[in-house]
């Protein structure tokens, strides 16, 4: 595979080839054929561009850890194809990827439409605990539950072929890159910019949908500046698949009336401003030889940032909100400023530093914590260690190790307090 494959991904165009651009982007653990029954109304108007996320559809198993990638990737493949101005439909992740172009890059988008979206989806916890399950248990407890997801429960009895089409697009769908779009959710966050979102924007969301519902629809209305609502009677998650000709009217309708004119694919030369004269100010006084030297010879104060909003970010990462939002909830005048220390330090310092990779890391926290006798910290750094990459038979690995160098003793607690850990974080939720 050459380099430039693993930086563009995989996609196929329908429609006429002078035809303005429609991007559509999917959703997590979907392919481009959710879309299968939009393409034909679309066709008529646009030249339609679908992609596969990573992993997914049999592309390239190549992961991206950010929303932020995924959109350089996309801009990448379409620079590829020559396609520079495009109107852009997404759905969940493929909604994210959407709101970051119209963010990063707004001269390349036209027109916006964000389904099932939302500019922060649930927790991180929650995204990074599902990255957990996949490792240790595989896809098919995803698979399995996607269906209740995605589609309301009386379009899911009433559609078995689409149902099991939903649960086998998933199982086939590479592991390593579903753990990878989950990290991309847990970081994505754009509530506080919604505002720098200037294309006229849809968003479109299903009335039944359970996973990003009418509520935070809302919030992305609230937030754009050109947005408005359209909510999908007896609609779940996947608006696009359950009520197909619903959200086809309501793209038609959208990309028709708020469609930029200069919608060309190719790329024009914007002319230059005409270049004024400025009339560069006198050269100031030129100081004494002596006094220049002396000035040479005082050395630069260096200014070093502050760790601890960085280690606040390192810290939820690695035990989560919940974990971390507890801590400094307990903490008081007696407690907050050990809370403050070891987020500056311990998280902001060490974890911070780009010597180690955070699997390693774990890998070193959980022996320092069977050597200490730490048993309570050793509970959550176990879960810290899961979420960090480490599988459960690798955990078991290094508390073997443990026993040889820290005695048999400290590693039969040990064991029992990950065992615990690891069968609650390890078991799918039905």
């Amino acid at each position: 595979m050459s380099e430039t494959m693993t930086q563009t991904l995989q996609y196929r165009f329908d429609g006429p080839e002078d035809a303005p651009v429609l991007i559509l982007g999917p959703s997590l653990g979907t392919t481009w054929h959710m879309w299968d029954r939009q393409i034909p109304d679309l066709v008529r108007q646009w030249r339609v561009f679908r992609y596969d996320l990573p992993g997914h559809g049999g592309a390239p198993a190549h992961p991206v850890g950010s929303v932020a990638e995924l959109a350089d990737r996309l801009l990448a493949t379409l620079d590829e194809v020559g396609v520079q101005r495009f109107g852009y439909a997404g759905c969940s992740l493929g909604g994210a990827i959407g709101a970051e172009l119209a963010l990063r890059h707004p001269q390349r988008v036209a027109s916006l439409a964000l389904i099932a979206a939302s500019p922060r989806f649930g927790t991180a916890d929650e995204f990074r605990q599902r990255g957990v399950i996949v490792r240790s248990n595989g896809l098919d407890p995803i698979a399995r539950t996607s269906p209740e997801r995605w589609f309301t429960s009386g379009f899911a009895a009433a559609q078995p072929a689409i149902t099991d089409w939903a649960v086998q697009m998933v199982r086939t769908t590479d592991p390593g890159c579903y753990i990878a779009a989950c990290e991309a959710l847990a970081a994505f966050d754009i509530r506080t910019e919604l505002g720098a979102i200037g294309v006229p924007t849809l968003v479109l969301v299903g009335s039944e949908d359970q996973v990003t519902g009418p509520a935070q629809a809302r919030t992305l209305v609230a937030g754009i500046p050109d947005a408005r609502l359209a909510v999908v009677p007896g609609a779940s998650h996947l608006a696009p698949v359950e009520q197909p000709a619903a959200v086809t009217d309501l793209l038609v309708r959208h990309f028709s009336s708020a469609w930029l004119p200069a919608y060309e694919t190719g790329q024009h030369a914007i002319p230059a401003a005409p270049v004024k004269p400025v009339l560069a100010p006198p050269p100031p006084p030129v100081a004494p030889v002596a006094e220049i030297a002396a000035a040479a010879l005082q050395p630069e104060a260096a200014v070093r940032p502050d760790p601890h909003d960085a280690g606040l970010k390192v810290r939820r990462e690695v035990l989560g909100d919940a974990h971390v939002d507890q801590a400094l909830a307990t903490a008081d005048d007696f407690s907050g400023d050990f809370q403050a220390f070891i987020t500056r330090y311990a998280w902001g310092e060490i974890w911070s530093r780009p010597g180690l990779d955070r699997r390693m890391r774990s890998g070193v926290t959980l022996t320092a914590m069977v050597a200490g006798g730490h048993l309570d910290e050793l509970a959550f750094h176990t879960r810290a260690a899961l979420r960090n990459g480490l599988t459960a038979d690798e955990i078991k690995e290094i508390l073997l190790q443990t026993a040889i160098y820290c005695g048999v003793p400290a590693a039969n607690s040990a064991f029992k307090v990950a065992q615990q850990v690891i069968r609650a974080e390890t078991t799918p939720q039905e």
